[in-house]
Formats: C-alpha cells, structure tokens, sequence
C-alpha cells in the first residue's frame, strides 16, 4: 500500500477511532484526524514489527484495519491525558 493509501486509511481510522472514543478533544477534526494519520502508522510499525504480521499490500485487509485503529485509539487516548480538560 502506498503513502496515499496509509493516509486515507489513517482518516478512516481515525474517524472510526472518534466514534469508538466519543468526547470532546481538545485539537477537534483536524487534530483527531492527525492522530488517525499517525496512529495507522503506528499501528502497522507495530502489527509489522513486534506483531510478526507484514503489512498487507491490500487496503482491504482485516487484521492492517484492525491494527490502524488500535494505533489511532491508543495515541487518542495518550492526547486526551496529555491535553484534556479532566485534568483540573
């Protein structure tokens, strides 16, 4: 899959990380979709580097998916702690 490919599926991912992590973010639609972009990234270093799964050539592929909005979810929730409004 291309860089092409990897940024759309980042804004997919992280669109459907947003909606399995409703709230309020303190970047709102661009920063979620940067995190969605840098989590599908993340995500598939990881899937392919510790996972032992290669990343597939097919946009189409389950466990790439799954592994792009676990990394969307994950950096969501680091920026949520980091820059939120829960902590005063």
């Amino acid at each position: 899959m291309s860089i092409v490919g990897w940024i759309i599926l980042g804004l997919l991912a992280g669109a459907i990380a947003k909606f399995l992590l409703p709230g309020k973010d303190p970047g709102g639609f661009f920063g979620t979709t940067l995190i969605g972009i840098a989590g599908a990234f993340l995500g598939g270093w990881i899937s392919a580097r510790w996972l032992h799964h290669p990343i597939s050539k097919h946009f189409y592929d389950g466990p790439t998916w799954a592994a792009a909005i676990g990394g969307s979810l994950v950096l969501l929730i680091i920026y949520r702690v980091l820059f939120g409004d829960s902590r005063r």
